[in-house]
């Protein structure tokens, strides 16, 4: 379902044909802590599976977002970021105003994420930290595309 919205001169968009799959993938391989060296075909795969949200000055993809969901029950929102020159404008409370408001992702039961540094960010549409820390369990592998770039060279 296509989602769209004009807010203050930028446009937030599902239009996962607008996406520019080299700016996403540059910020995520180089500039981001969580996905350091991310292949491009684990990005494609990620963005094929995803709900994918972008934001655009003009033609200019400036920020970008994406929840893994069954769109009935849960929703995991990943890989959000703003790009430098265009942070401290407020683009990242409207990307999540705008994503939590999309038609396909209400009635929810859970939205989770992580986050290194934005937690003040995410408590303003509510998250909270885990309801039950001793009941959450994960299978973490920190330097998996690290390893994976290393065995395709």
């Amino acid at each position: 379902m296509l989602f769209e919205e004009n807010i203050d001169g930028y446009l937030y968009s599902t239009d996962k044909d607008k996406l520019q799959f080299d700016v996403i993938h540059s910020y995520l391989s180089n500039d981001s802590y969580w996905a350091q060296g991310i292949s491009p075909d684990i990005l494609r795969r990620s963005i094929e599976n995803s709900e994918c949200f972008g934001i655009y000055k003009g033609s200019e993809q400036i920020g970008f977002a994406r929840v893994v969901t069954d769109k009935a029950t849960f929703g995991y929102l990943g890989d959000v970021f703003v790009l430098e020159p265009h942070r401290g404008k407020g683009l990242s409370k409207n990307l999540m105003a705008f994503l939590l408001k999309h038609p396909e992702l209400q009635g929810f039961r859970r939205w989770m994420l992580l986050t290194r540094d934005a937690q003040e960010l995410y408590s303003k549409f509510g998250f909270i930290k885990f309801h039950a820390p001793d009941r959450c369990m994960e299978l973490w592998f920190p330097d998996v595309y690290q390893k994976e770039a290393a065995t395709k060279k």
